[in-house]
């Protein structure tokens, strides 16, 4: 079992912030920081949803409901962002975690239709990140301790799959953001904070538990909460999570493949064109699907 009294909001303190902190990973990750013993904020869209995950942070919380609080908030608006780092600071004095988690999965009708879907997505997925950035990292850098920036992508922005191509865009800019993000940290004087990229595989949250059982391939949100601090516990930027279909292999592969279709020059999204089926399929290994 990973010891993780070593992880720098442990060892240092801080609060621990999530936005989407309502429900699936962020609820979960949100649950093993307060297992950790750090006072947490939780940020969501206002609601019932909202004041049940509070009620069950402050039960389960070891130091009671102080160390707990919920915001509501839309985290496209930037000035609900500084809302949420004042009552974080104002409440806890420093800002350990700092877990950009909010997301949504709308579906726009295409690649040249439904403008005003396509802003709404990438106002939460993208600029929702980048607001929750702006708003927090000034003071973080500021107090010079040790803490993260965890910033929630998708293998969907590394491989790009057909079917949603917002989404898609929304999580590729994040992943080039968080990249340069880390770059930028690293490279400042003084600054002990790291970002990194959380990558889920397939996972089973409370969106959808109401509706249908878990599928044997998915993962469980916990278990995905469990994985992100297992890889920062090994310092790990891309923490690429697998699933129970899905192993760390096969998503290397899948990622290798995508990446070739630029250095080979194979057409766009080739690993869905009919035409390279049969190179795929031997490229992944004997019996491996496209999906």
């Amino acid at each position: 079992m990973t010891d993780y009294a070593n992880l720098p909001p442990v060892k240092d303190g801080g609060a621990a912030v999530v936005t989407g902190g309502a429900s699936g990973i962020g609820l979960a990750a949100a649950h093993r920081w307060a297992a950790l013993g750090l006072p947490v904020v939780i940020a969501d869209l206002p609601g019932e949803r909202l004041a049940a995950a509070e009620a069950s942070l402050a039960e389960a919380h070891p130091g009671g409901k102080d160390r707990v609080a919920a915001v509501g908030l839309d985290v496209a608006i930037p000035a609900d962002l500084e809302r949420l780092r004042d009552v974080a600071l104002g409440r806890f004095g420093h800002v350990g975690v700092l877990m950009n988690n909010a997301g949504v999965g709308l579906r726009p009708p295409g690649t040249w239709q439904g403008p005003a879907e396509w802003r709404g997505l990438m106002d939460i997925n993208f600029w929702g990140v980048v607001n929750g950035v702006m708003a927090f990292l000034p003071a973080m850098v500021e107090a010079g301790r040790p803490a993260y920036v965890l910033n929630t992508g998708s293998k969907q922005g590394i491989t790009t799959p057909p079917g949603n191509p917002a989404y898609n865009v929304s999580k590729a800019a994040l992943k080039a953001y968080t990249e340069a993000l880390q770059h930028e940290l690293r490279n400042t004087p003084g600054c002990r904070i790291t970002a990194h990229l959380l990558v889920p595989g397939f996972t089973f949250t409370g969106i959808n538990a109401a509706a249908r059982e878990k599928p044997p391939g998915a993962w469980t949100a916990d278990q995905v909460a469990g994985f992100m601090l297992d890889s920062l516990a090994r310092g790990d930027f891309y923490i690429l999570c697998p699933d129970n279909d899905v192993p760390r292999a096969v998503d290397e592969r899948r990622i290798a493949w995508a990446a070739g279709d630029l250095i080979e020059n194979r057409p766009a999204l080739s690993r869905w064109h009919p035409d390279y089926a049969e190179a795929f399929a031997a490229f992944m290994g004997e019996g491996t699907e496209p999906g």
